[in-house]
């Protein structure tokens, strides 16, 4: 996906950062495992709130190994489990679509980076693609409806974010608890109306300066290649409403001992990302000491 999706890294202790870790190299070994070793290049912070979301807590054993980014000190890694196993199946499925996307957007020249991506990526993915078919129909079927609303330069915000947020509400189909299912289902819709929203801001100004699309644009009339301060004001009211909306979900989900790390995200981190995008000082120190929170439309300075 996008990688925007990350906890409040400095409000964590340090056994609830290593637990964070285990899940995340546990993602990359599930990945390496299942598809290969190029896989393991679309691990992304994401899928891994999804493989918590998603974890009882009741098989979370934990093992000392090496890897290539870690080949001299052994890190710890979560043991592969049913919810590191749909994470992984489903991260290979939509890297692999977005992947198709970026190539039909991209000129002959500018698409081998991404045809390089999908040569290593396709045996993958058709592994992949038997094993979630339901979830593969879905999301080719959602983004084939999102490339038509940006050919059309469709003016609406609302109508591309929900097809992108309807696609991720798919990540939760193949879940067998019907309760949990609708639970995160709806997580996640918001969550992918969120992204979707935050990686347009984030891509505002490269979107008019290559003439590419980008809902903003059309939505608050920009000229230049930034939005104003009463389109920013609005735009945070819009995000912070999908926050609130993928919080009152997870309020419904089980407590488990990644509590912690997920309330970061869901009350701090998203709010942080949020406001660095908006203010154009995401990336530039992602997990800085001095952080910006911004709550009900105003910024704290922490």
């Amino acid at each position: 996906m996008f990688g925007y999706v990350r906890p409040s890294f400095d409000r964590l202790n340090e056994a609830e950062r290593a637990r964070f870790r285990a899940v995340y190299c546990g993602l990359c070994t599930t990945l390496g495992k299942r598809y290969g070793f190029a896989a393991r290049f679309i691990l992304n912070y994401d899928f891994t709130l999804l493989a918590m979301l998603l974890s009882t807590g009741e098989d979370d054993r934990c093992k000392e190994c090496r890897c290539a980014v870690h080949p001299l000190k052994p890190c710890t890694v979560l043991c592969e489990n049913d919810a590191l196993v749909l994470a992984a199946d489903e991260s290979v499925i939509l890297a692999w679509w977005q992947i198709q996307d970026a190539i039909a957007d991209s000129t002959l020249l500018r698409a081998i980076p991404y045809r390089t991506a999908a040569f290593f990526l396709r045996r993958a993915y058709k592994k992949a693609r038997v094993l979630r078919s339901a979830f593969d129909a879905h999301t080719k079927a959602q983004l084939a409806m999102l490339s038509a609303l940006e050919r059309e330069k469709c003016p609406s915000l609302d109508r591309a974010a929900d097809t992108f947020a309807t696609l991720l509400r798919g990540t939760a189909m193949h879940l067998a608890d019907e309760t949990q299912r609708r639970v995160m289902g709806e997580l996640f819709y918001h969550l992918g109306r969120w992204v979707y929203i935050v990686d347009a801001a984030d891509d505002l100004a490269r979107d008019v300066k290559s003439g590419s699309y980008n809902p903003l644009i059309y939505r608050y009339n920009i000229q230049g290649n930034t939005l104003d301060s009463d389109s920013r004001t609005m735009l945070c009211a819009t995000l912070d409403h999908s926050v609130h909306c993928m919080a009152a979900a997870y309020e419904l989900c089980g407590r488990t001992h990644y509590h912690a790390i997920l309330d970061s995200v869901f009350y701090e981190g998203l709010y942080a990302v949020g406001s660095a995008v908006l203010a154009g000082t995401f990336r530039k120190a992602p997990r800085s000491r001095r952080e910006h929170h911004r709550k009900n439309g105003k910024e704290e300075t922490r």
